[in-house]
């Protein structure tokens, strides 16, 4: 595969970090541009971005670290569902926490991968994606609705939305309970099993309330083939049991961050 075929093969990503990055779609095609322009006229450089999507995205941190002002674009604003929910909160974060959150949500790096990414260790990435959930956190309370039949996993995902500063409109352990809370509650995020008490499915329970509103969803299950079959779209966020608290607090940050279980396009 030639060197041009690689890298365009990557750019709808690389446009959409840098889109993100900067609050613009005009500011973030000129840094992948001058990117790519860089690459033209060092050949070290230009062996480096042939060499995987991670090191494409070390050269345009390199370009972007020394040339972008944080000054977010908010008369343009971002396009889409996702950018357009996630805009404020991504202007008010540090530049480098904003990048380590994208790296590791957005575009699904490692750790160690976003570590090259911004010339840093691994330890100050995961405290940058630290603070920027913490940041998160502080500013996306809602109310969540927890659909799972097992009670002691129910009042655990209770402590653990109630300890992250969100409040619990409802807890339910059928399709029908969970229909009946939404009609009463608006949730702004539901956690949901997908075999419930009665023979229900958690699945059929979302269903129904997604025709009712938009919003974000977290499977938790201990059945996630039901849901990865590539027969049907699948969700954003799936945590499988046994699941650990902090998968599961990560998920609902990133979650609330974007403001949808819809894919990214």
């Amino acid at each position: 595969m030639s060197l041009g075929t690689k890298v365009a093969n990557q750019l709808p990503y690389l446009r959409r970090y840098a889109r993100a990055l900067t609050g613009s779609q005009t500011a973030g095609d000129s840094f992948v541009r001058a990117t790519l322009e860089a690459a033209l006229a060092d050949n070290a450089l230009r062996e480096l971005i042939g060499e995987g999507r991670p090191q494409l995205y070390h050269a345009f941190n390199r370009v972007w670290s020394t040339a972008y002002v944080d000054t977010v674009d908010r008369s343009s604003g971002l396009l889409g569902q996702h950018e357009a929910a996630a805009q404020e909160r991504l202007a008010a974060m540090t530049p480098a926490n904003r990048q380590a959150l994208l790296l590791t949500t957005l575009e699904d790096f490692s750790i160690h991968d976003a570590a090259y990414i911004m010339e840093r260790t691994p330890d100050e990435v995961e405290g940058l994606v630290q603070d920027a959930v913490a940041e998160i956190d502080r500013e996306s309370a809602t109310s969540v609705l927890i659909i799972e039949d097992e009670p002691l996993i129910s009042m655990q995902l209770e402590d653990l939305v109630r300890s992250l500063g969100h409040d619990v409109c409802g807890m339910a352990a059928t399709r029908s309970q969970a229909l009946e809370i939404v009609s009463r509650e608006k949730p702004g995020l539901v956690l949901a099993d997908i075999q419930l008490a009665d023979g229900s499915s958690g699945l059929d329970a979302v269903e129904d309330i997604l025709q009712m509103g938009s919003v974000p969803v977290i499977f938790i299950t201990a059945y996630p083939e039901r849901l990865l079959t590539g027969d049907r779209p699948e969700p954003t966020y799936l945590v499988t049991k046994p699941f650990q608290e902090q998968t599961v607090r990560t998920a609902i940050s990133q979650a609330l961050f974007f403001g949808s279980s819809r894919p990214l396009d």
